[in-house]
């Protein structure tokens, strides 16, 4: 025999049916709702350790010469293409001039030499007033026994080119080429191009006119 339902009988079922079914709502989405936080909080563990933060780094604290403190970063490690070599002193003792035809050597200087370094010292201590006429020497090695016996200049006790004060003129020698000019700068050297590091050719001197 089949069963027969009243319509009352289906009504009830199917509030039950939509009871349940609210109620497993209600549970169902607070529980993913907390999913991703428990996640997040179980990430740290899965990975080994938690997320540290970075320690400061040391200082060294010291009061300049106008008493006002101040601080750098200690240096622990060693870098070698980023440490620098000092900056040059400016001797007031030295002609002025000399600074400006740093200056005007470095505004025209290539990117890199053209074996014209001379010549682009020649003229910048023209244009700067330290030489009233053009030097006439053609080799690079010449200049310093020119500069000494037509333009006043003098030999410096400095055989160290990082030594040489702002605007003094390096002449270098070499047995079979021609040698190398520089004047230096306030962080480097300029001919026909400009260098951080000086020239690795043998120093024949460094000259200034004061």
């Amino acid at each position: 025999m089949s069963q027969i339902h009243s319509p009352d009988t289906k009504m009830n079922q199917k509030q039950m049916e939509n009871k349940n079914m609210k109620r497993i709502t209600r549970i169902t989405y607070p529980a993913f709702a907390l999913l991703p936080l428990a996640c997040f909080a179980l990430l740290p563990t899965a990975e080994g350790k938690p997320p540290t933060l970075p320690a400061p780094k040391p200082k060294f604290v010291y009061k300049d010469s106008s008493g006002k403190k101040q601080s750098v970063e200690v240096v622990d490690k060693y870098y070698p293409k980023e440490i620098v070599e000092p900056f040059a002193k400016v001797d007031s003792r030295i002609d002025p001039k000399l600074r400006r035809a740093a200056t005007i050597a470095e505004e025209r200087a290539h990117a890199h030499s053209l074996s014209k370094c001379w010549h682009c010292v020649k003229e910048a201590l023209v244009a700067a007033g330290v030489v009233k006429s053009r030097p006439q020497t053609t080799l690079a090695k010449q200049a310093g026994q020119e500069l000494v016996n037509n333009y006043g200049f003098k030999k410096l006790p400095v055989s160290d080119p990082y030594q040489a004060p702002v605007g003094a003129v390096l002449v270098y020698g070499a047995s079979q080429a021609a040698g190398h000019v520089e004047i230096r700068t306030q962080n480097g050297f300029v001919s026909d191009f400009v260098s951080k590091t000086p020239s690795r050719r043998p120093l024949i001197g460094v000259f200034a006119k004061t």
